[in-house]
């Protein structure tokens, strides 16, 4: 089963667009029995978009919702944050943790990663790891080890084992300055350079991983059609209903 993730981001800007797009997303998912969607709304819906899910009685297995970032501790002086146990009120499943708009664009470091993964793992919520090089050029497998190094530190395997991790190359996304279409190809290279690492140090190996990296209606089929992918984070695309639905098409016939 092909798993997509729905990165709404900041956006839509009001609960009534928020639902709206929803009532798309259970309408279309509802057409497809192979398809995990995980739906990463901002923390503000995700009260009424848990209501309006657990009203539908929509099953777990095809439709689900994530959290955009976690933080590790239960609760505390820690303004702005927002813990496991306050998500969890909420039926969260996963988390995007380590994603490139908190790595380079927040500043957050790997071990404030590795805790947010910790904290997923002590919660019950499955952590999904974004891993990804800055720009296109960079040292692309000095980077990636030393990110799954320092993220996955202190982890059991079987904690490993169940993380979902999705490789994002930063370079590659539409909204960065410069911005340049990754391949299947290059993904896939970034993906043995992962299994190659984590065989070596952790002694497993991933049977597949997510892409994240402005994948659209255009591009996810090749992607999604080699057996080591098996599903993607989406964005931009996520929030455009004609061509989320394409998406969900075209997955669905892979």
């Amino acid at each position: 089963m092909n798993i997509i993730i729905a990165n709404w981001k900041a956006n839509p800007t009001t609960l009534d667009e928020a639902m709206e797009l929803f009532d798309f997303y259970l309408a279309e998912i509802s057409k497809y029995q192979n398809i995990q969607l995980i739906i990463c709304p901002p923390f503000v819906f995700l009260e009424e978009l848990s209501k309006k899910l657990k009203a539908r009685n929509q099953k777990s297995e095809a439709i689900s919702l994530g959290a955009q970032d976690i933080f590790w501790e239960k609760s505390g002086p820690y303004t702005g944050e927002t813990s496991t146990d306050m998500l969890k009120n909420f039926s969260v499943t996963h988390a995007l943790i380590g994603h490139s708009d908190r790595r380079y664009k927040i500043g957050e470091t790997d071990e404030v990663i590795n805790k947010k993964i910790k904290a997923a793992f002590e919660a019950g919520i499955v952590p999904v790891l974004l891993v990804g090089e800055q720009n296109h050029g960079d040292d692309r497998k000095q980077i990636l080890e030393a990110q799954l190094d320092a993220d996955l530190a202190g982890l059991t395997a079987e904690q490993i084992s169940k993380v979902l991790i999705a490789y994002e190359p930063v370079w590659a996304i539409s909204t960065v300055l410069g911005a340049q279409p990754d391949t299947p190809e290059s993904s896939l290279e970034a993906m043995r350079i992962i299994d190659n690492f984590l065989t070596n140090t952790r002694n497993l190996t991933p049977e597949a991983y997510l892409y994240g990296g402005s994948v659209n209606a255009n591009n996810v089929a090749d992607f999604l059609q080699h057996p080591k992918i098996s599903g993607a984070v989406i964005g931009g695309a996520s929030l455009r209903k004609d061509e989320f639905g394409k998406i969900l098409k075209i997955v669905s016939n892979l």
